[in-house]
């Protein structure tokens, strides 16, 4: 038990964390306004693994800890292609839609918004990106991730074709 404890904590510490952006929220009451705070999380392991987390709380704090508890369950598995993705792909989410191409090695990341975090936490590092539509950066980073699991493998677009 205390071997896979101590296994779990390892990995989390080799995580890479971003913080997206963090949302003031006002409600007004008797009083006066009444703040709370809504982070949206990337986690990632830079070898083809990430998860998204949205944490919301009164104070910052507690809501960039809540996301990236979040964003650590929510960890899936990403086909890459050396340093880049093995083919373009669209995705959407709600009024947010992202385009992704392939790029050679040594281009760099030419993403905006929250494309950015998404894919260095994954590990790919060339790559074109557009983001269409909404600029709100949930959005944006949602249809990331609906993109990026939208990829398949050569291997695996081959056996769908047989």
């Amino acid at each position: 038990m205390a071997f896979n404890r101590d296994k779990r904590q390892e990995q989390e510490d080799t995580l890479d964390e971003h913080t997206v952006f963090i949302n003031r929220c006002a409600k007004t009451v008797k009083g006066g306004r009444r703040m709370s705070f809504s982070a949206v999380i990337v986690v990632g392991d830079k070898e083809g693994q990430v998860g998204v987390g949205f944490g919301k709380a009164n104070e910052v704090a507690d809501a960039i800890r809540k996301g990236g508890e979040a964003a650590r369950k929510d960890m899936r598995k990403i086909v890459m292609k050396d340093t880049t993705i093995p083919h373009d792909v669209e995705g959407v989410c709600d009024g947010g839609r992202v385009i992704l191409k392939p790029a050679p090695a040594g281009t760099g990341l030419i993403v905006g918004g929250g494309m950015r975090p998404v894919l260095e936490a994954v590990g790919i590092r060339d790559a074109v990106g557009k983001s269409l539509g909404s600029k709100n950066r949930l959005n944006v980073v949602k249809a990331t991730m609906d993109a990026l699991l939208k990829l398949r493998s050569e291997d695996e677009i081959m056996a769908a074709r047989a």
